[in-house]
């Protein structure tokens, strides 16, 4: 398996604002309820966008399988 940078969210922190998700460029973030979640984990680019995005510091980056 690969290891690739990727958005962590905190969902307990998330405040739902949807602000990640309007801020990535590939659409690699959506809603899932009230909470933030990373849908599509390939598609992602690592660019950072959804943490710099977050109001309240709930979005990371780490690195993972995908």
């Amino acid at each position: 398996m690969a290891k690739k940078k990727l958005p962590q969210i905190d969902r307990d922190a998330c405040i739902g604002c949807s602000a990640c998700v309007s801020a990535c460029p590939v659409s690699a973030l959506d809603m899932d309820g009230d909470k933030a979640k990373l849908v599509k984990p390939v598609e992602c680019t690592s660019c950072g966008a959804c943490v710099d995005s977050c109001p309240v510091s709930a979005i990371s980056m780490a690195e993972k399988d995908i």
